[in-house]
């Protein structure tokens, strides 16, 4: 075999497919071999982007594993700074404790709060709760939109929380024009389901004010001291917020005639509403903030709550009479479609209901209209709504209670 078929075979190779047909294999050219070379370095591009993901979700899960072992810090107060690297902190539980504080830690005062090591109690780091996070976990923070015109039957107890809330946050001068303090807070009292709570969030949205809900026996926490803490941050809230309406429901909870002796539980009751007294003496009586109390039960109340100074301005929310179920009605139909409907004669039925349960016959005497597929509400449908209430009342044992 000469040189050039040498050459030949060793450039053009034969092979057969798989239909039995010979090809030749054609030598790759130079953008063959280029091609070839940008689809590896684009396979080469494309795993080291995944090796970088892949070490960044590793590094990721190394570092939450790492915090995963690492002990929690305990939530505490400072109590005093006695040194630059020194102080003393008190423990939820009410403990207190004299602690070296970290170096990268700048600017402790009393009252901060701090992050401490479980076991030697040192003070690791400050956080900020200035937010109140904790205390809006208690309470309902809004600015109501209920006005007075969805307020019925209370022409009298409207009037008297206009005095004593809505004038002073809105004309101060007035007061002191005349030289006289108008009252820091407002109990209302009276059966349930009669308007208390409606009056507060009316006086609120008529003054712009922000409205601060919390029932009183939120207040009362488990460990020492926590419900007097709470009671002060949320006056606190109150003033960051001002103007604004502290609204405590159920004040009867936390307000009840103190005992001279009880259990610990009863002696953190009394701490909680001593606080509570502390901090309605604190304020001045023409600043933004007010307090509205309601409760259901006057006669078991401590009387340092309602005593000149506090919630003296004592208002009896009780049942509506005819013309004020009248009021009420026209309030809660206002919007429904009514045929052949005499509203008086209907108020004239609902002897003793109070505004909740005038609203409840409105409500069911609209369901009576859909279970039989009509568009509009009758005389009958509200008989039957009444009928209904009185008996839900009365199998309860609730009827008459407050009459």
């Amino acid at each position: 075999m000469s040189k050039e078929e040498v050459a030949k075979d060793i450039v053009f190779s034969e092979t057969v497919d798989l239909e039995g047909m010979r090809v030749e294999d054609k030598p790759k050219t130079v953008s063959d071999l280029e091609e070839e070379n940008k689809s590896i370095r684009h396979t080469l591009t494309k795993m080291e982007e995944e090796s970088l993901v892949l070490r960044e979700m590793f590094n990721n899960a190394s570092q939450e594993l790492t915090n995963f072992k690492k002990p929690a810090l305990l939530v505490a107060d400072v109590v005093t700074v006695t040194h630059p690297n020194k102080s003393i902190i008190k423990l939820p539980n009410g403990n207190k404790f004299y602690c070296y504080v970290s170096k990268e830690i700048k600017d402790l005062r009393s009252g901060d709060t701090v992050l401490v090591d479980q076991k030697m109690l040192n003070i690791m780091e400050k956080i900020d709760l200035s937010d109140n996070m904790e205390v809006e976990k208690f309470v309902i923070v809004e600015k109501p939109q209920e006005s007075w015109k969805e307020i019925g039957g209370l022409k009298k107890e409207i009037e008297e929380i206009k005095e004593v809330i809505e004038l002073p946050l809105k004309k101060p001068q007035l007061f002191e024009k005349v030289g006289i303090n108008p009252p820091k807070g407002v109990l209302l009292y009276g059966p349930p389901g009669t308007g208390k709570t409606l009056l507060a969030k009316a006086v609120a949205h008529s003054t712009e004010a922000t409205f601060i809900e919390v029932v009183g026996s939120e207040l009362v926490q488990k460990f020492i001291g926590e419900g007097a803490k709470l009671v002060k941050d949320i006056f606190n809230l109150a003033r960051r917020k001002s103007p604004a309406i502290i609204f405590i429901d159920e004040i009867d909870a936390l307000a009840a005639t103190r005992m001279d002796t009880g259990t610990s539980g009863e002696r953190e009751v009394n701490r909680t509403f001593m606080q509570l007294l502390a901090e309605i003496d604190g304020f001045d009586p023409l600043g933004n903030v007010k307090v509205i109390g309601a409760t259901n039960r006057p006669d078991i109340l401590d009387q340092a709550i309602i005593r000149p100074g506090r919630l003296d301005r004592l208002i009896e929310v009780g049942l509506p009479d005819e013309e004020g179920r009248l009021d009420i009605l026209k309030v809660h139909t206002r919007r429904m479609n009514l045929q052949k409907v005499d509203l008086k004669e209907i108020s004239r039925q609902m002897n003793d209901f109070s505004g909740a349960e005038i609203r409840a016959v409105c409500t069911e005497a609209g369901y009576c209209a859909i279970r039989e597929d009509r568009n509009f509400v009758t005389q009958d449908d509200f008989i039957q709504a009444i009928e209904k209430i009185q008996f839900e009342d009365d199998d309860d044992g609730m009827k008459g209670l407050f009459g």
